[in-house]
């Protein structure tokens, strides 16, 4: 839990005036396509951004919508096709937001999604030819001691910061590298000239570029004996100051097991992903993921984490590393093809999610290693895998179904970093359509982007820079130090949460909220309103899943989405 820090006199968080919600940025042209309205309403109208009228139809009354507390009415066009800015007008004259419908309406936006990692590099200066007006110095230089230890300097420079604090932890750092990786083998032709102003890296894609940061500061994570260390933070959390002005000593906290196991699987990850575009960085990723491998077949028992008394920063505790050795040995043998990883994975696929894709519970990550292993893969393995995947598609579908609002959570997912719990959903989608070969969740997978970028109860895109009522006030420090109204685009909003325990939420959120409506877009908000690279990284797979037949041009990637 954070601090409470003061923030100063700040104006009231804007409020959504609207009774109609929709994605603000926009739908692909064959695409599902609908609008959210809660007053009544039997017909609808599109028109074009001139006042045309385009398109019209009869509204469908959902009625209660349990997670949101509306009565809605839905307008779907899906069957309109044409490219264009539209607005969604009701037979009562009320007026969506502006959206656009085009093939690459989503391109921008994975853009600032992955340009966001950039500026939350550590340890290097942002520049102003690749940060413009977010550009600072560098920082976090100083080297680092182990926390009880015996004052031995480490240079564990470099990395992201983690989330709005200025923290780096392994396992969370592990869990959003290999969204993004994975995105990149399942869906390459996404990121196919992709340009993101952001320093080259010899002939690296930007994405592989940009997560290849985070990587060499991972190796950094490592101990001679394959150990590594949990996290790197200072005692307690920075105040709201810019990253270089944060001052205070740095330190290593002891090893666990899971930061290890974890580590094992996206070295050997990555060393699959780099292997042939940049040989030596692959080596090193192969070697060090044997070395955390054989330092966990030496250490069986379980190590957790939790944080020594007068340190305050995230802990990043797990109650079990069975999921996290089952990603290890399932990553390795998706690597080699070498037996023993097979046999230890198959030992350790007990007990735990095969289908979980977050940071805490990464035994979907396993199984992903498993699906795209592009070896002989174990038929024990990929049949449990199928058998949960589609098992759990199936439940969450059903929640999307008998939800007004189209999103595949219950009330219960309502909780600190909801956005997690639907983007995890949404992944469990898409790969059960991949096992599958087929796009029987394709509408499912569609509202959940939707929801994001605005058709939700709170009228908020979610995502910093992206359509034209969307988060600009997030939990994250250079965001508020910069002293620039504009946020830096592109990051992916904790969203709504049933039980806020930051003290102005509690304060500002009447018991009884509908889960959906439980948010507010303030930076003093950490429980709703914080953002991490764990949060923008399944949102990074999302998208490529949209892009993967998308041509890309150099306008659309520099102008950004419209307005």
């Amino acid at each position: 839990m954070e601090n409470t820090y003061y923030f100063g006199e700040r104006p009231e968080p804007k409020k959504f005036e609207r009774d109609i919600f929709v994605n603000q940025v926009g739908f692909m042209p064959n695409g599902r396509k609908r609008a959210f309205i809660k007053v009544p309403c039997e017909k609808f109208t599109i028109e074009n951004e001139y006042g045309t009228v385009v398109y019209s139809a009869d509204a469908v009354h959902f009625g209660y919508d349990e997670c949101s507390g509306d009565d809605l009415y839905i307008a779907d066009f899906s069957d309109f096709h044409s490219e264009g800015r539209y607005t969604v007008v009701t037979d009562g004259k009320e007026r969506s937001l502006e959206f656009n419908v085009g093939r690459t309406v989503y391109v921008p936006v994975m853009d600032k999604l992955l340009k966001a990692f950039y500026y939350l590099r550590c340890g290097c200066e942002l520049d102003e030819a690749h940060a413009g007006k977010f550009a600072r110095p560098a920082c976090h230089q100083t080297k680092a001691e182990e926390y009880d230890g015996d004052g031995t300097l480490y240079d564990v420079s470099g990395g992201w910061h983690d989330a709005g604090d200025y923290g780096r932890y392994t396992t969370s750092a592990a869990c959003a590298c290999a969204h993004i990786l994975y995105a990149f083998l399942l869906f390459p032709d996404a990121f196919e000239g992709q340009t993101l102003n952001i320093p080259k890296d010899g002939a690296l894609p930007d994405v592989l570029a940009e997560v290849k940061y985070e990587l060499e500061w991972l190796l950094k994570m490592q101990k001679p004996d394959g150990a590594v260390w949990h996290k790197l933070t200072t005692k307690r959390h920075a105040p709201f100051v810019m990253p270089h002005e944060d001052k205070e000593k740095l330190f290593l906290f002891p090893p666990s097991s899971m930061a290890a196991a974890d580590l094992a699987a996206i070295c050997a990850l990555g060393a699959k992903v780099y292997r042939g575009r940049d040989d030596a960085f692959a080596d090193r990723l192969y070697n060090a993921a044997l070395l955390s491998w054989e330092w966990l077949e030496r250490h069986k028992e379980f190590c957790g984490f939790q944080n020594p008394k007068g340190c305050n920063t995230g802990v990043y505790d797990e109650r079990t590393d069975v999921d996290n050795r089952f990603w290890a040995a399932a990553q390795l043998f998706a690597l080699t093809g070498e037996d023993k990883y097979r046999s230890a994975a198959e030992s350790a696929m007990l007990g735990f999610s095969l289908s979980d894709l977050g940071f805490a519970t990464v035994g979907g990550l396993g199984s992903l290693a498993i699906i795209t292993g592009g070896r002989e893969v174990s038929e024990r393995l990929y049949s449990r895998i199928k058998r949960d995947f589609n098992s759990k598609a199936e439940e969450l579908k059903n929640l999307y179904l008998t939800s007004g609002y189209g999103t595949a959570m219950g009330s219960w997912h309502y909780i600190w970093g909801s956005s997690m719990n639907l983007l995890k959903h949404t992944m469990i989608f898409i790969i059960a359509d991949i096992i599958n070969g087929k796009n029987a969740y394709r509408d499912c997978i569609s509202a959940q982007l939707d929801y994001l970028l605005g058709a939700n109860a709170t009228g908020y895109s979610f995502i910093t820079g992206c359509g034209s009522f969307s988060v600009n006030n997030p939990h994250l420090r250079p965001a508020f130090a910069d002293g620039i109204d504009e946020c830096i685009p592109g990051y992916v909003s904790g969203g709504p949460n049933a039980s806020p325990f930051d003290p102005e939420a509690e304060e500002k959120i009447p018991q009884g909220t509908p889960p959906m409506k439980c948010f507010i877009d303030d930076v003093s908000c950490y429980s709703l309103n914080e953002i991490a690279i764990y949060w923008n990284s399944p949102t990074v797979f999302l998208l490529a899943y949209f892009l993967k037949d998308v041509k890309r041009t150099d306008e659309q990637s520099e102008n950004g989405d419209r307005p």
